[in-house]
C-alpha cells in the first residue's frame, strides 16, 4: 500500500487579487523545477491543508495549492459576510487561470476530489490546452439526482442517526420539501445562533458520513463555527444553483477532454458521492482509468484512497508536461 509523502512546507506563497474585491491564497511546495500540479479542494468551501501537499512526490512535482473564493486563507471570508454573488464556478475557473498565469506555468496536472473533481472537469473542459492529466477522486457531477440523494433523504437510509441530526434545525413543516432551500433560509438567518446551528449541522452531516469507519475527530473539526459557516453557506449556494452548470454539462462536454489521460479513484462505499457518477464518467471518457477502493468511503485520507491517489500521481510524474 502506498502512503502519503512526508510533510513539507511551502517555498513560496502569496495572495493574488482577482477582482470583485477577492484575493486568492496560493502556495507552492516541492521542487520549483518539477512537473507542475494544482490541487483543487472540495466543498466548495473546504479550503486546503498541509496534508494536501503530500499526495505528490516533492522531489519531482511543483505542487500548487490554492484556496477558492470565500474560504481558507482567501479573503474576504464567507463567515465574515462576504458577497456570494461573485462566487460561481465561472469565477473559480477564472481564478485558477489567474494563479496559473501568475506563477508562469504553461500546463499542469489537475488533481481534485469531490467538488474538486467537479471543478477540475469544468476547468479542463474550458482550458483543455492547459491540462496535462487529471487525477480525480470521489466523483461529483453535480446532477440534480446527486444533490437529492445526499440532501433530500436517500442517504439518510444508510445513516438514519446522522440524518436525524441533519434534520434537527429544520422546522417540521419544511422537512418534506427541498432541504437545500430550507437550509438556505436557515444559513442566512439574521439570528446568528440559528445560522451557526444550521451551518454546524450541515457541515457535520458530511463529515460524519465521509469515512467508512467513524472518525469523531473529523466530525468535531467540521463543527468549528467559522469553518462551518463558510463551508455550509458556500456549498448551499452552489447546490441551489446546480453548481452554475447546465444539468449534465460535465458529461455532455466530455468531448473537450477525451484526449487527456486521467485516473479516477472512487470509494466503493462512498455515501456522499456514490460510485455511479464515477462509473458514468469513466464510460464517457475513454482515456480514463477507474480505480475502485473496495474498503473505503468518500474521504481522501482513507488508506485505500490514499494508495490509489499517490499511485496515480507517481504514474503521471514521468510523463512530460
Amino acid at each position: 500500500m502506498r502512503s502519503l509523502y512526508p510533510p513539507i512546507e511551502p517555498y513560496d506563497r502569496g495572495m493574488l487579487e482577482v477582482g470583485d474585491g477577492q484575493a486568492i491564497y496560493w502556495e507552492t511546495s516541492g521542487n520549483p523545477a518539477g512537473k507542475p500540479a494544482v490541487f483543487l479542494h472540495g466543498g466548495p468551501g473546504g479550503g486546503t491543508s498541509a496534508l494536501n501537499r503530500r499526495y505528490f512526490d516533492p522531489d519531482r512535482y511543483r505542487i500548487v495549492l490554492l484556496d477558492q473564493r470565500g474560504c481558507g486563507n482567501s479573503t474576504p471570508h464567507i463567515a465574515d459576510g462576504a458577497d456570494l454573488s461573485v462566487n460561481t464556478t465561472a469565477h473559480l475557473i477564472a481564478d485558477i487561470e489567474a494563479v496559473r498565469a501568475e506563477l508562469g506555468i504553461e500546463r499542469w496536472l489537475v488533481f481534485g476530489g469531490s467538488w474538486g473533481s467537479t471543478l477540475s472537469l469544468a476547468y479542463a473542459q474550458k482550458y483543455p490546452h492547459r491540462v496535462t492529466e487529471l487525477v480525480l477522486r470521489g466523483i461529483f457531477l453535480l446532477r440534480r439526482k446527486e444533490i437529492d440523494w445526499y440532501y433530500n433523504g436517500s442517504a439518510g437510509y444508510v445513516y438514519p442517526d446522522e440524518w436525524e441530526k441533519f434534520l434537527a434545525p429544520v422546522p417540521a413543516a419544511e422537512r418534506d420539501g427541498d432541504l437545500v432551500e430550507a437550509y438556505h433560509r436557515l444559513l442566512h438567518c439574521t439570528d446568528p445562533e440559528v445560522a451557526t446551528a444550521a451551518a454546524v449541522a450541515w457541515s457535520t452531516w458530511e463529515a460524519a458520513t465521509s469515512t467508512l469507519r467513524p472518525d469523531p475527530e473529523r466530525t468535531a473539526d467540521a463543527g468549528d463555527p467559522r469553518f462551518a459557516l463558510a463551508f455550509a453557506r458556500i456549498e448551499n449556494h452552489y447546490f441551489r444553483h446546480g453548481g452554475f452548470l447546465d444539468e449534465g454539462q460535465l458529461l455532455r462536454d466530455i468531448g473537450a477532454i477525451t484526449h487527456i489521460p486521467g485516473i479516477i479513484v472512487q470509494g466503493r462505499h462512498d455515501i456522499v458521492c456514490p460510485a455511479v457518477s464515477a462509473w458514468d464518467l469513466h464510460r464517457a471518457w475513454p482515456q480514463s482509468r477507474l480505480r475502485i477502493a473496495h474498503d473505503a468511503g468518500h474521504s481522501a485520507t482513507e488508506p485505500a484512497i490514499v494508495h490509489h491517489l499517490v499511485e496515480a500521481t507517481d504514474t503521471f510524474v514521468a510523463v512530460p508536461g
